[in-house]
């Protein structure tokens, strides 16, 4: 799947990235709708994805690939238990320490990520590519929570990763994460918006 793919406006896609971009967008899709299949079709996506990131010696992002496949697991496991017949499942705004702890495992998690990428020269752009490797984990950590802020975290990630694609020749990907971002933002809202009426019915339920 690496070596036959397509040419879209000029550059060339292989079916590898193609399918893996178009699984990992309908994860955004899937997402914001809170169901189950959010999960199974990640796992379909890292795989694909972890090929071509392997392939464009992006070793961050190939290796997130794998975290993403365990976080995964995860996240099905805990959005069975977090599974309300009516509202789908249970999302909510973070705490101020649950905030906090994002923003500092993402900050000093890039650090030491990047700083082993360039020691193992595993990555020719070393400290994006950490970003995106970390910023992922983070994000599919709370997501898995059902933390509204997770999507906040991809609006990082995909600042950081569309300059990166398209400086990796990855010019198709690149689109995809201009894409996401948009769909991040209805993701945002629509979750925020969740939560906001899973927060006043528990309020009402207890009064």
């Amino acid at each position: 799947m690496l070596e036959h793919g397509l040419t879209v406006f000029g550059q060339w896609i292989s079916i590898a990235e193609l399918v893996g971009q178009i699984c990992a967008l309908a994860v955004v899709f899937l997402a914001e709708r809170r169901t189950l299949w959010t999960w199974p079709v990640q796992v379909g996506a890292t795989v694909l994805l972890f090929a071509v990131y392997t392939s464009a010696h992006l070793g961050g992002l190939a290796s997130r690939q794998v975290a993403i496949l365990v976080i995964s697991l995860y996240g099905w496991w805990a959005w069975t238990r977090r599974k309300d017949p009516v509202y789908g499942v249970v999302v909510r705004k973070g705490r101020l320490a649950e905030r906090l702890s994002m923003a500092g495992l993402f900050a000093v998690g890039t650090v030491a990520m990047a700083l082993l990428l360039d020691a193992l020269n595993a990555s020719w752009a070393p400290w994006p590519d950490a970003a995106i490797f970390v910023g992922t984990l983070v994000a599919f950590g709370a997501q898995g929570l059902g933390l509204v802020e997770f999507w906040l975290v991809w609006l990082a990630v995909d600042a950081v990763g569309v300059p990166l694609q398209i400086a990796s020749g990855l010019y198709f990907s690149a689109a995809i994460y201009v894409v996401f971002a948009a769909l991040v933002i209805h993701g945002w809202w629509s979750w925020n918006r969740s939560a906001t009426r899973n927060r006043t019915r528990v309020t009402a339920a207890s009064s």
